[in-house]
C-alpha cells in the first residue's frame, strides 16, 4: 500500500522544528497559521487541514502516516478517516493512558486527554471542532499506559476501554475484524532504549517486542493508518531514538 506522510511539525500549538527535518519531498506539511487565542482554538486550526489531508490519502487509496508531536493530533487523524467513511479500531500504543478529563488531570496538561475525548469523556471543544464522531469505548485498545495517574486510572477501569498491559498480550489477543488504526506514541519504548522523550515512563516493551508485535499488525492487511506522537528531537543528541522509532515506523508499514 502506498503510504502518504502528513508531518505537523508543532506540539500541541507550539512549532516543533527538531520534525521539519524528517521531511522529504513527497511529504505533505501541515503547517498553517494559528490565528486564535484559546489553545483549543488554534489546535482546532492546526487539525482542520489535517482531517481534510488524511480523508484525501484515503480516497487515493493511500494510507495516512501522520507524525506530529503530541498526541492530540489524533483528533485530526481519526477526523479524517471518519470523513473518508472509515469507523476502524483504534489500537492505541502509549505509555500514558491520556485518559484524564479536566475533573481528573493533576497537572492540567491537555496533551493527557486525547484518548477520553476521543470516546466522549471530557472536554468536546476540539472533537466537535473539527467534526469528528466520538468512537465507542469497545472500539479503542489501549497499550500498555504503565503510567496512569490515580483518578485517571478509575476512569479506565470503569470504561469498556479494552487496556492490555504489557504489551506482548497483543501478540496472542485475536485482533478485530474491519479496518485498524494504530496511534504509536513513542514513549511506550522502555526508555532504555529509547531516551529521548519528554515524558518517560520505566519499564515498558522492548523494541524487539514492539517489532514483533508491529509486524503481527501489519500482516493482518488491514491497517489503514497510522499517527505517530513524536520523541522530543532536542534530546536526541546522537540520533539513536530516531533511529529506532523510523525502523518501527517501517516494520508497522511493512504490508
Amino acid at each position: 500500500m502506498l503510504n502518504r506522510y502528513v508531518l505537523t511539525p508543532y506540539f500541541l500549538d507550539s512549532p516543533l522544528s527538531g520534525l521539519e527535518p524528517l521531511a522529504r519531498p513527497e511529504w505533505t506539511i501541515n503547517k498553517p497559521i494559528l490565528t486564535a487565542n484559546e489553545k483549543q482554538h488554534r489546535l482546532i486550526q492546526l487539525y482542520h487541514p489535517l482531517r481534510k489531508m488524511v480523508a484525501k490519502a484515503i480516497q487515493q487509496q493511500e494510507r495516512p502516516v501522520s507524525i506530529a508531536g503530541d498526541c492530540c493530533a489524533s483528533l485530526g487523524v481519526l477526523a479524517g478517516l471518519q470523513l473518508a467513511n472509515l469507523s476502524p479500531t483504534l489500537i492505541w500504543f502509549d505509555a500514558h493512558g491520556d485518559f484524564n478529563t479536566w475533573e481528573t488531570t493533576p497537572s492540567g496538561f491537555l496533551g493527557g486527554m486525547p484518548l477520553a475525548m476521543l470516546v466522549g469523556q471530557g472536554d468536546q471543544t476540539i472533537v466537535s471542532g473539527v467534526g469528528l464522531t466520538t468512537l465507542p469505548e469497545s472500539q479503542v485498545i489501549l497499550t500498555d499506559a504503565r503510567d496512569l495517574d490515580a483518578a485517571e486510572r478509575l476512569s479506565l477501569e470503569e470504561s469498556d476501554v479494552h487496556h492490555i498491559n504489557p504489551a506482548t498480550d497483543l501478540l496472542d489477543l485475536p485482533l478485530p475484524q474491519g479496518s485498524l488504526y494504530v496511534h504509536f506514541d513513542t514513549d511506550i519504548i522502555n526508555p532504555k532504549e529509547a531516551a529521548a522523550m519528554n515524558y518517560p515512563a520505566e519499564g515498558g516493551p522492548s523494541v524487539a517486542d514492539l517489532k514483533r508485535i508491529f509486524r503481527r499488525i501489519a500482516l493482518t492487511g488491514r491497517l489503514n493508518a497510522l499517527s505517530v506522537s513524536s520523541w522530543n528531537p532536542e534530546l536526541d543528541k546522537d540520533g539513536c531514538t530516531q533511529k529506532v522509532v523510523l525502523e518501527l515506523i517501517d516494520d508497522l508499514l511493512s504490508q
